[in-house]
């Protein structure tokens, strides 16, 4: 588990350049699904079994994009100065650093900082150690992410991305695990979620889902200072009921939480006031889709250091094949 996590966790990949990534899940998949493709903005779509009698046609998707950051210029000294790639936090910039797809690496600065007042991104610039715009290694258009290790620390995993790739972990162990479904499956693994969802998008106008299902990581609230504490680590996956982008249809909920209680698996009841996965692209295709979303709750989500339990992972994985491995009954 954790030797391909931890290459997933650690290959280049924002948003608009999940090459890198796609190619890691597909060498990893291939021989354990029926078909495949990619799409022409860059979704890796992987079938699995064929229709039966009662059985649905499902969605699942996890994201590969990563937030990063884009060089907007370079100035004579070498400075490069860059914008967000996703929802990339200010105060989560100070003093890390950052690489380049070619392995150029930097250290993001701010300036101009007046005492007691927040930096925004136009604050900031990464230095390569560049001595003028002629010596740096990276120029305008280049993207860039945070580095970050993956760390083994027993129950918990931390590192960056897992913000989606532990997404993408679960879908291929799902995958590898599931054996005999009345539905056909299609695992999406999808691009620029973190800019808007535009992946999912597409890819699901392409295989016209009964059903789609996301998977993603959400906020926990067990930490020091927080006052809504419903999602907590060891507490099981989640299952979404709200977030900014989805309002998670009821009985597809009724029937994830059905599946989790055949199967002896703990689970939570996902309620976020604000973000988004690739749920809220899939129920808006055509003419709609009941969608809804198997999280797993991560701390410090958008930081270099994102950390999950173990344990969740597991069942979130054993939840999904439990889930699609069934029939499905339409209980609206």
């Amino acid at each position: 588990m954790k030797e391909l996590l931890q290459q997933l966790t650690t290959a280049f990949g924002p948003s608009g350049y999940e090459t890198k990534v796609r190619e890691l899940i597909l060498e990893n998949i291939k021989k354990y699904v029926d078909e495949y493709r990619i799409d022409a903005l860059g979704n890796l779509i992987a079938r699995k079994g064929t229709l039966k009698e009662n059985g649905k046609r499902i969605m699942v998707s996890a994201h590969m994009d990563e937030i990063g950051l884009m060089v907007t210029h370079v100035d004579e000294q070498g400075f490069a100065y860059v914008t967000n790639l996703g929802g990339v936090r200010p105060l989560n910039c100070m003093s890390n650093r950052v690489v380049f797809a070619d392995g150029t690496e930097g250290m993001l600065c701010a300036r101009d900082l007046e005492a007691g007042k927040l930096p925004t991104l136009d604050n900031f610039f990464v230095d390569t150690g560049a001595s003028s715009r002629e010596d740096c290694k990276v120029k305008i258009g280049d993207p860039c992410v945070f580095v970050g290790d993956f760390v083994d620390m027993g129950d918990r995993w931390m590192s960056k991305t897992m913000d989606d790739r532990i997404g993408c972990y679960i879908a291929i162990e799902a995958l590898k695990e599931l054996k005999n479904s009345p539905n056909e499956v299609y695992f999406v693994f999808s691009v620029q979620e973190e800019v808007g969802l535009r992946g999912a998008k597409t890819a699901a106008y392409s295989v016209d889902p009964e059903i789609g299902i996301a998977l993603d990581v959400t906020h926990c609230n067990d930490t020091p200072g927080l006052v809504e504490r419903n999602l907590k680590f060891g507490a099981g996956p989640c299952i979404k009921a709200k977030d900014g982008s989805l309002i998670g249809t009821p009985w597809l909920n009724n029937a994830l939480y059905d599946a989790a209680e055949r199967a002896g698996i703990p689970y939570q009841i996902e309620v976020l006031r604000g973000a988004g996965t690739d749920a809220g692209a899939i129920h808006l295709t055509r003419s709609g889709v009941p969608s809804s979303a198997i999280s797993v709750a991560c701390r410090y989500v958008h930081t270099p250091s994102e950390m999950v339990d173990v344990n969740d992972v597991k069942q979130a994985i054993q939840l999904l094949v439990e889930f699609v491995s069934h029939e499905i009954k339409d209980h609206q």
